[in-house]
């Protein structure tokens, strides 16, 4: 039987560990221990190397002591599956397995694995028998089964379940369980404790877990690295002693000087904090976006009276909405809660219901961006089947490369459903996985691609990388993300890249009045979110 390999974003192929390569391993590992107890280091295990485990291992690697030595020696453990061991040996090289903005999150894990040699990286379970800490970084998906309905959905719990089991046989009962991955609100004690505790009674083990929960604010963009050191945190834990535990732990590897801790009683209030923070966004942004289509319909622009509003201190923090919410987290976090009432605490009443209409409003606005490419063209005689549609923006906000929940993919889903052909320009993106990987990404069969038709050909979308190559011949340009290098695009040199009269969709108010009747001088149509006066300024063009 031939071996597996797992391959890097760069084509780099690494053999995946065969049963031979577990003991050499764990040999590896002990004499690592060994060596860092001597030194008086504490052994923490990072359980997940994705877009927070990573960092957080690092963070936490390069932590200091009263002293200013280091006072923790960090495992990040993976497990060994093909699509991601590759990340175990990259770290392991120094290189960070992400591509993030912040240029420090490169630095970080270079210098804890190459230069202060407080990081390694693993793929053995066993490594959790070393830990003084350990930190759960074990993605919780929420899948729909309908697009904008999260009625439908469920928690994808099993690969966390199983992990909290393993964790429970491998572990030293002394050791600090923390559990950073946003979670339903009652994991900690519903489902974490028990298979803990039922672990450590099936090894003869008489005393309770020390469990806790505490969840990141990650941000990510160019202070990436910052926003897990320098951020407040949330923290709680089972008992007394767990609180007191974590509390030490975090006070020991982030700035709580400057950003004080706050401790919760009980992990389930951590749980509710974070979900309620993240859903609390995402309902304004589902308000905002009503008032937009308003806007749309009765020739107001949703820019001005935002600003408008924005002069009184109360309301100055007002974001404009744009094709709906993305990134990992305020897409996915009320439908956490509104799944933890019924299926962990045991409701079964309707309860939640603005919280999941705020949702389902958010993802169906990229639907809405479709339709106005549509009557665009229509406008200027064309159809929408066969045209050439470029996308300005590929990641789900402004200055980052992360495209996961981004709006633009529901763009280019349901763009591509109405036979469009698709061009992608982001110099923030080099591969998009949503759609290269739509077979088995996020998990196989789960992709967005199963909520459209005549989504096959979208597994050889590319990014363009030149912005002219992207711009000829286009029939449709979307200003889809509002990127700092697209806010200044001239009109009059995006018509020469063109190269003739093309629609307009701006999704982010990126184009004020003189660029909107620019455009129409040109020949151009345009029609954006929330941007309801353009009419208008068509009108007094045409006069």
């Amino acid at each position: 039987m031939s071996r597996e390999y797992s391959v890097n974003p760069e084509g780099e192929g690494f053999p995946v560990p065969e049963d031979a390569d577990y003991q050499t391993e764990f040999e590896r590992l002990q004499k690592l221990v060994d060596y860092n107890r001597q030194l008086g280091r504490e052994i923490v295990v990072v359980v997940g190397l994705g877009f927070v485990g990573a960092v957080m291992a690092a963070v936490i690697a390069d932590s200091t002591d009263a002293s200013g030595k280091p006072g923790k020696f960090v495992i990040g453990m993976q497990r060994p599956s093909p699509r991601s061991f590759w990340k175990i040996p990259m770290i392991n090289r120094g290189v960070s397995p992400m591509k993030s903005e912040d240029p420090e999150v490169d630095e970080l894990i270079h210098r804890c694995v190459t230069q202060k040699n407080t990081l390694t990286a693993s793929f053995t379970y066993d490594a959790l028998s070393f830990a003084d800490v350990v930190v759960v970084d074990v993605q919780c998906d929420y899948i729909k089964e309908s697009l904008a309905d999260v009625s439908t959905g469920y928690v994808q719990l099993e690969d966390l379940e199983k992990s909290l089991e393993i964790i429970g046989q491998k572990i030293q009962p002394h050791a600090l369980v923390l559990i950073e991955t946003t979670v339903p609100p009652g994991t900690t004690e519903q489902v974490a404790y028990p298979l803990i505790s039922k672990a450590f009674k099936a090894r003869g083990i008489d005393s309770e877990p020390v469990l806790a929960h505490s969840y990141e604010r990650v941000m990510p963009g160019a202070n990436y690295v910052s926003s897990v050191r320098n951020f407040w945190r949330v923290c709680s834990g089972i008992d007394e002693a767990s609180r007191e535990r974590v509390s030490k732990f975090l006070g020991e590897v982030i700035d709580v000087v400057n950003f004080p801790l706050t401790v919760l009683d009980r992990p389930i209030e951590s749980e509710t904090a974070k979900i309620v923070e993240n859903s609390y966004r995402a309902t304004i942004l589902a308000f905002l976006n009503e008032w937009s289509l308003f806007s749309e319909r009765n020739g107001v622009d949703l820019i001005k009276v935002i600003n408008a509003i924005k002069v009184r201190p109360t309301h100055s923090n007002m974001i404009f909405p744009g094709p709906g919410i993305g990134g990992y987290c305020l897409p996915k976090e009320g439908g956490l809660g509104a799944w933890a009432y019924k299926h962990l605490v045991g409701f079964q009443d309707d309860l939640f219901k603005i919280t999941p209409e705020a949702i389902n409003i958010n993802e169906s606005r990229a639907l809405h961006v479709a339709e106005l490419a549509r009557d665009a063209l229509r406008n200027m005689g064309r159809y929408i089947a066969a045209s050439k549609v470029t996308l300005l923006g590929a990641s789900y906000r402004e200055d980052v490369g992360d495209t996961r929940y981004s709006g633009s993919e529901v763009i280019v889903r349901r763009l591509a459903e109405m036979g469009a052909e698709i061009c992608v320009h982001d110099p923030y993106v080099d591969h998009w996985w949503e759609f290269e990987a739509q077979d088995s990404y996020p998990t196989p069969g789960k992709s967005k691609a199963r909520f459209f038709r005549n989504q096959k050909d979208l597994k050889e979308l590319r990014v363009e990388r030149e912005l002219e190559t992207a711009l000829k011949d286009a029939d449709v340009i979307i200003l889809a993300v509002p990127h700092k290098c697209f806010k200044n695009l001239n009109p009059d040199e995006i018509f020469a890249k063109v190269g003739g009269p093309m629609a307009v969709i701006d999704c982010f108010g990126l184009l004020d009045d003189t660029a909107i009747k620019r455009y129409f001088e040109l020949g151009c149509e345009v029609k954006g979110l929330g941007r309801g006066h353009i009419n208008r300024l068509k009108k007094l063009h045409k006069k």
